[in-house]
């Protein structure tokens, strides 16, 4: 069988990349890393020290022209969580104008005049997706299944938690697999009921197994007038209908909550820690303790604004240090450097109170050892980079679900 072959959209430093071509049947045969906020690209330097410069693009995803993207069988992509509102169609102009800078339009830009369109998608994001914005809860999602919809594609979604199935970070993201209606595996879903198939049938029901949590699910047609569904989606209720599983399947929306169902054995933070000489500068001096022992505490106090103005601030603990008996805390982009802090993770050690490593992070997201060392790239660079990144495990399964799937027709 020949390999399916795949894109990376917002590729960061190849986790998608890692995850699918661990298994032999996937080849990555384009990708483009680009950060806007920079001038340094150390991501895509970091990407192509990995996997090579060849059929590697460090542009504007906005300014690439779809002609240049080579035919795939999968898309992928992390892409960044925005307001995915549509502005109204151009007087004098055919189609819908998304919001300059809004990476989603990119992505559907491409599909859309794409004349072979990949037969499968799976992208993340983070799992507040779901619920965005606080004014229209769901409409971003809303926006895009009826984008995706409109293109042909069925959409499976879950909320994963990579600790859940044994991984050793608590990262929770959604995930969702797009199958399109020129694949065979379309057909099939022709005769799934929607519960069935989220529970059962899926691509994510295969590589993460789990069971209803409750009976309550919300059911609806998604409406195939973008802007309209950007200007009045769920304007009057509080709650997202979008719940942690779900399927939309030729415009019908079924979504449920669902919980894991995993017995198997669980890596804990204690589990990844680098043994041998760890550099002085991870651990945390009798000096800086009092700073860090205050951020991570929990506090009732008042506080001045700087026009003056006093207000009663109150938060809860952390666990300090963190505990090592279980799967770490989410791991933030701010993670590097020595400067105390309260969301930065501290180990205890026979040695002291200490920071993690960069290798220790890649660790917890599953890259291997030293996937982002590189010239003149700091070690907070890095850490950025692993809370930007996501868990290589999950993607592994979720690629390997697919494959078998394909390989069932």
């Amino acid at each position: 069988m020949h390999k399916l072959k795949v894109c990376e959209l917002f590729a960061g430093v190849g986790g998608f990349r890692l995850g699918l071509e661990n298994n032999g049947a996937y080849e990555v045969v384009w990708s483009n890393q680009w950060e806007p906020s920079t001038k340094a690209q150390h991501a895509s330097m970091v990407y192509v020290a990995r996997f090579g410069a060849k059929n590697h693009s460090n542009e504007d995803i906005e300014k690439v022209s779809t002609i240049s993207i080579p035919d795939h069988d999968v898309l992928v992509g992390g892409f960044p969580c925005q307001d995915y509102s549509v502005a109204t169609t151009l007087k004098n102009s055919k189609g819908l104008i998304g919001k300059k800078g809004v990476l989603w339009w990119s992505i559907h830009r491409i599909l859309k005049e794409k004349k072979n369109k990949p037969k499968y998608l799976v992208f993340e994001n983070v799992d507040r997706l779901l619920k965005s914005p606080s004014t229209q809860r769901g409409r971003d999602f809303a926006i895009m299944l009826s984008c995706l919809n409109q293109l042909g594609y069925a959409i499976e979604w879950r909320v994963i938690n990579a600790a859940e199935y044994g991984m050793p970070q608590r990262r929770r993201r959604v995930f969702f697999v797009g199958i399109h209606e020129s694949s065979t595996l379309y057909e099939d879903l022709k005769e799934q009921s929607a519960e069935n198939y989220l529970l059962h049938k899926g691509v994510l029901a295969e590589a993460f197994p789990a069971h209803l949590a409750d009976k309550k699910h919300n059911t609806f047609t998604i409406e195939n007038d973008v802007v309209k569904l950007s200007e009045n989606f769920n304007e009057n209720d509080k709650l997202s209908p979008f719940l942690n599983s779900g399927f939309c399947f030729q415009g019908k929306v079924f979504s449920t909550k669902v919980s894991p169902t995993y017995y198997g054995h669980h890596t804990t933070l204690f589990n990844i820690l680098q043994k041998g000489k760890i550099a002085p500068e991870y651990y945390i001096s009798e000096d800086d303790l009092p700073k860090w022992e205050y951020l991570k505490g929990s506090k009732k106090e008042v506080r001045t604004t700087k026009d003056g103005f006093q207000y009663n601030y109150a938060e809860g603990a952390m666990v300090f240090p963190d505990a090592l008996n279980n799967a770490s805390r989410t791991i933030i982009t701010g993670e590097g450097g020595k400067s105390p802090s309260r969301f930065k993770h501290v180990v205890q050690t026979p040695k002291g109170l200490r920071r993690l490593t960069p290798i220790e992070l890649e660790r917890l997201n599953m890259f291997p050892d030293d996937h982002t060392k590189l010239e003149g790239v700091t070690d907070a660079k890095r850490a950025f980079f692993m809370g930007n990144a996501l868990v290589v495990g999950v993607v592994e399964k979720i690629g390997n679900a697919l494959l078998n799937k394909i390989n069932s027709q």
